[in-house]
């Protein structure tokens, strides 16, 4: 829930709880998006300290990030600067060339460089956003200098090149890259498989059969997980909605034999969990036919047949992994709805099921939240135990999948 309080955030994730950052900002005119960065980095729990450099207060003055932060940001020298101690990560966006040409060589000419060194040497994770017209990064000495920073322990977030500039990713993906890199270091972090959104199954050359799949959920965990310092790799169908995030590995993969043989080579990869969220067609056309069917020829009739089933063809591939399936019913009650999530959890050698009502997210989607009853809930977590729980929205399923992989 939002605070009430003014310079109150509304949470949106839990990736940062616990961590204090120091937030440095230097001179380059990505400055002006710094209030955006330190309220996201609030929204997933950090507790955030602001420093900037002399040359970030002429883009960019101190009371903003105060606003943003309920910290004074430190900007001088002062006592024995006792308040650059005790963080967990240092971001510094943006990240001017001088900024990273400094600390690379050891320079300590601000409080910034300072603490920048102090995490170098306490191995505390650094996460440098860069900023500069394309001139200046593409200059063979920036290219020297990031790899000399690289080589020195930190990491380096580049954005894409627009309008002449490296410009600096959004404050999202900004704030989910630290996550990840805070989150990578802590223990069982794991490499995963997610599927998700419709597969198509083609008529002719343009016309096909698809189920429907916005691939909302599925984008959901996979920037969820990644956030969580697990190492995610994306197998997507088609879908109608973008991730919120920038996620690291894609892999396209829109008809459902396309999709099995992206996730029969990915199993020889050594993969930790799979997360099967995609809704892959039951029944496939049997004959595709050749060019485009003309139109205005009268009835078409297209023969259906029974498709593989991936979670079965992958069981043997995928043995001792953590496999999390998805299962949607309709006109069932939830007794029988745990039931048929068991026996395909038995069936397929599966860890968990998430069950699914197709009423129940017609509810939840067609209604505001007031008008949602208490007792209504958007999932079903379901073991092999036929244990089960509820899981109430989309926050509560990201989060128990992230659960069962860290403790399987």
């Amino acid at each position: 829930m939002a605070s009430t309080n003014d310079t109150g955030v509304e949470r949106a994730g839990t990736s940062l709880d616990g961590q204090r950052v120091l937030f440095g900002i230097s001179g380059g005119i990505a400055a002006v998006d710094s209030v955006r960065i330190a309220r996201e980095l609030r929204r997933h729990g950090a507790d955030v300290v602001v420093c900037m450099t002399h040359s970030a207060l002429r883009i960019i003055n101190a009371l903003p990030l105060k606003w943003a932060t309920g910290i004074e940001p430190i900007v001088d020298w002062g006592g024995d600067m006792t308040q650059l101690e005790g963080f967990n990560a240092v971001l510094v966006a943006p990240a001017t060339r001088n900024i990273l040409a400094s600390h690379a060589h050891g320079i300590l000419s601000s409080p910034l460089l300072m603490a920048l060194t102090a995490a170098r040497g306490k191995g505390i994770p650094s996460l440098f956003i860069p900023s500069m017209h394309s001139s200046l990064s593409d200059d063979p000495v920036t290219g020297e200098l990031v790899d000399l920073v690289r080589g020195q322990g930190a990491n380096v977030f580049w954005g894409e090149e627009e309008e002449g500039r490296m410009k600096t990713p959004s404050h999202v993906d900004i704030v989910a890259e630290l996550g990840h890199l805070i989150n990578s270091k802590k223990p069982q972090r794991k490499s995963v498989v997610v599927t998700l959104g419709a597969t198509r199954s083609a008529i002719d050359d343009v016309r096909f059969v698809q189920n429907a799949s916005s691939g909302q959920t599925g984008w959901a965990i996979a920037t969820h997980l990644h956030r969580m310092g697990h190492d995610v790799t994306v197998v997507a169908g088609a879908t109608s909605c973008e991730p919120e995030i920038k996620l690291p590995l894609t892999i396209g993969a829109e008809s459902p034999d396309e999709m099995l043989a992206e996730l029969l080579a990915l199993s020889n990869d050594n993969i930790n969990a799979w997360v099967h969220s995609a809704a892959v067609l039951d029944y496939v056309v049997e004959n595709p036919i050749e060019g485009k069917v003309a139109s205005l020829q009268g009835g078409l009739e297209v023969r259906l047949v029974e498709g593989k089933k991936h979670i079965l063809e992958l069981r043997e591939k995928t043995s001792g992994a953590c496999r999390i399936g998805f299962k949607l019913e309709s006109g069932v009650k939830i007794q029988d709805l745990v039931y048929r999530a068991v026996a395909q959890i038995k069936n397929a050698g599966m860890t968990a099921v998430i069950a699914n009502r197709l009423e129940d997210i017609q509810k939840i989607n067609k209604g505001s939240q007031e008008d949602i009853p208490s007792d209504l809930h958007r999932a079903h977590l379901v073991d092999s135990n036929s244990e089960h729980w509820a899981l109430k929205d989309e926050r509560a399923i990201v989060e128990a999948i992230e659960i069962l992989i860290q403790r399987h």
